[in-house]
């Protein structure tokens, strides 16, 4: 019951952190476009990348595609982690790596309402 709880409180967390994240990417918010113009993101690939965190939000909302959400969600929290590395940026690495183990930690524990 405790897990459960811990599951849901986490999710719900992953899901607002992933829609806040994703629309600032969408909307073309200022700070999103320079940090990942430093990347060499354009605003059409920031936008890109806004709609796959927004995608990864929906999947990781439903049971049956959990785990594939967290995937994705994941693998771009992990590009922007390589980027800031390839840029010799530590602070804004090290700033990505609890997103990640956030979801790494919810693909543990499971969706609370999966079998």
């Amino acid at each position: 019951m405790v897990t459960k709880i811990s599951s849901g409180i986490l999710i719900l967390l992953i899901l607002f952190l992933g829609i806040k994240q994703g629309l600032a990417m969408v909307s073309g918010k200022q700070e999103m476009l320079e940090m990942l113009g430093k990347f060499g993101f354009n605003k059409t690939g920031v936008m890109l990348l806004g709609f796959v965190l927004l995608l990864s939000t929906v999947l990781i909302a439903i049971p049956k595609t959990f785990v594939i959400g967290n995937f994705l969600m994941g693998a771009t929290i992990l590009l922007i982690l390589c980027f800031q590395l390839a840029n010799g940026n530590l602070k804004g690495a090290a700033i990505e790596i609890p997103f990640l183990l956030l979801n790494l930690l919810a693909i543990y524990l499971k969706h609370p309402f999966g079998n």
